[in-house]
């Protein structure tokens, strides 16, 4: 027998935090089966995840388990009933407590469904737990949607509100389920799909498709309509796979592709592109028709009357959202463009006009069977016309506004 000692010569990671795999789904009883597949597997990992039905009381329910027990379970009073408050004071100081107490043991955070995983991002990126950022006891690993095939079309489709379905988590969240659903997708790492036994896979293709079309950025996996999982193969797939990227640019950036038109097992997608401003009447009264067939919109527009500012374009569900994304960069200072972010710059760049700089409509819809010439027409026929557009820009902020003073901007911020 030989008795040298054996020296491995694997290499070890110098980064020796444990990892966190977050799981987001608006359908509880899946995203816990997934949930279960991997603890299974790993009988080491410690999952934590919250009950938020009694949030509006200002109490949540805390449960920490592994594959085979409880290790905790708690009810926990909060001072303020919201989901920021939620995740600053219980949900982030759990995850470094329990990394600290169980050393060598990954963590699964399980979100309740109304829970956006950009909102755990956020509270991470500016909470701090005794006094160090969250980040130097743990490292998210991915954050995982999990797409329930039986329920997602219908969610996100769906005009319901989360009051009406008793789902709100505040007096004041007014969000949609779609608006819900679509951002736990759009805001993955992985996305997994997950089926049933016995269900039609030419629907499953044509859900896939949709799926991938809103999350281009992602890694994609399905569980298929085999009756038995592998609980192994998922695990390889959805843990410890490194692909979250804290500084990934914003979801508006990455979402809209260069083809005009695409259509693929009956989903179409639109992406409208225009140097030319939109008129802001005719915008607003053609809201209604640009959306009501399309399952999602993103994007950003340009309207003459308030020429300085990029608005945030979202519809889901049947609604509308519009918002401040800031200056564009041609309205801003040479030297205060520094301030912005490297993937902006180079997409000025890449499509700057010597006249109007970077400023540009970019609008993607998607959904089925869309009449992509009709969608075309319409949004042409909301720009400037030539004598408008030859008017110029002082002219451009005398023109009938319905959405004056709805995207503020502060002048100072230009200097």
């Amino acid at each position: 027998m030989n008795s040298n000692p054996i020296t491995s010569t694997a290499p070890v990671s110098a980064d020796q935090r444990p990892r966190v795999t977050v799981l987001s789904g608006f359908e509880p009883g899946t995203t816990q089966a997934a949930a279960r597949a991997l603890l299974i597997e790993d009988t080491q990992l410690v999952a934590v995840r919250h009950d938020l039905a009694r949030l509006r009381d200002g109490r949540v329910r805390r449960v920490v388990e592994s594959a085979d027990r409880i290790i905790e379970e708690a009810e926990v009073p909060l001072e303020h009933g919201c989901v920021s408050c939620t995740l600053r004071e219980d949900v982030l100081p759990t995850l470094v407590r329990i990394a600290r107490e169980w050393p060598g043991s990954d963590i699964l955070l399980v979100l309740p469904p109304v829970v956006e995983p950009e909102a755990v991002a956020g509270a991470c990126a500016h909470t701090l737990v005794d006094g160090a950022p969250v980040t130097e006891t743990i490292r998210f690993d991915s954050y995982v949607a999990v797409v329930d095939a039986d329920r997602f079309l219908d969610d996100l489709a769906s005009t319901d509100d989360l009051r009406d379905r008793d789902m709100h988590a505040a007096e004041d969240d007014h969000r949609a389920v779609a608006e819900v659903v679509v951002h736990q997708v759009e805001f993955s790492d992985t996305v997994l799909l997950w089926s049933r036994p016995g269900s039609d896979e030419a629907d499953l293709q044509k859900l896939t498709t949709l799926v991938r079309r809103l999350a281009p950025w992602s890694a994609h996996v399905s569980t298929g309509t085999s009756p038995s999982l592998d609980c192994g193969n998922l695990a390889a797939a959805l843990r410890r796979t490194g692909r979250h990227d804290p500084n990934r640019p914003g979801l508006l950036g990455l979402a809209l592709e260069g083809r005009q038109i695409a259509v693929h097992d009956g989903e179409t997608s639109v992406v409208f592109r225009s140097r030319r401003p939109f008129h802001p009447r005719r915008l607003h009264e053609a809201l209604e028709g640009i959306t009501e067939h399309a399952l999602r919109g993103r994007g950003q527009l340009w309207i003459a009357s308030q020429p300085d500012g990029v608005i945030a374009f979202e519809a889901a569900g049947g609604g509308v959202s519009l918002g401040s994304l800031g200056f564009w960069l041609a309205a801003l200072p040479v030297e205060r463009w520094t301030e912005t972010s490297d993937e902006r710059r180079i997409a000025a760049d890449l499509a700057w006009d010597p006249y109007y700089g970077d400023r540009q409509t970019v609008l993607a819809l998607i959904g089925f069977g869309l009449d992509a010439a009709h969608l075309t027409r319409l949004l042409a026929s909301c720009l400037l016309t030539d004598d408008e557009l030859a008017d110029g820009f002082d002219a451009w902020h005398a023109l009938d506004d319905p959405f004056a003073g709805c995207f503020p901007l502060r002048e100072q911020d230009k200097r």
